[in-house]
């Protein structure tokens, strides 16, 4: 899964995802890609099945790219702890997803073949998404 080497501090604040994106905005390396209409927070394990369901509808075949990134830490205390005793350990890291961002694309491939796998991969992810062409 994907997660940074390195961060220069371990623990983040909680940071919203309001607003609308100002990068990410264009198919740039492939043909077609998937667009995001709503935002949230993707986790790396949501971009792994995504990742995963386009691989194996395309049977390896054309390039994929992912253009998000996890790194954002999310932190989560232990089941019965009380409240206060600081902030709990890091569980997992997410990527920070807004509106109108491209969060995948792939190239390669007749039109169809990218909107059905593409659409399957939106299937496993939290947000609401759309087909894009170059």
């Amino acid at each position: 899964m994907l997660m940074p080497k390195k961060t220069k501090y371990r623990k983040e604040h909680k940071r919203y995802h309001s607003g609308v994106a100002s990068s990410l905005l264009e198919v740039s390396f492939g043909n077609h890609g998937l667009k995001s209409v709503t935002g949230s927070w993707v986790s790396s394990r949501q971009i792994e099945a995504a990742r995963r369901v386009i691989t194996k509808y395309t049977k390896k075949g054309g390039k994929t790219w992912i253009r998000i990134f996890p790194d954002k830490p999310v932190t989560k205390k232990g089941g019965e702890i009380p409240m206060g005793k600081g902030k709990g350990a890091v569980d997992h890291y997410v990527a920070i997803v807004k509106p109108g961002m491209v969060m995948f694309e792939v190239a390669g491939m007749d039109e169809a073949t990218a909107k059905k796998a593409l659409d399957l991969a939106a299937y496993k992810l939290p947000v609401k998404c759309k087909f894009v062409s170059k």
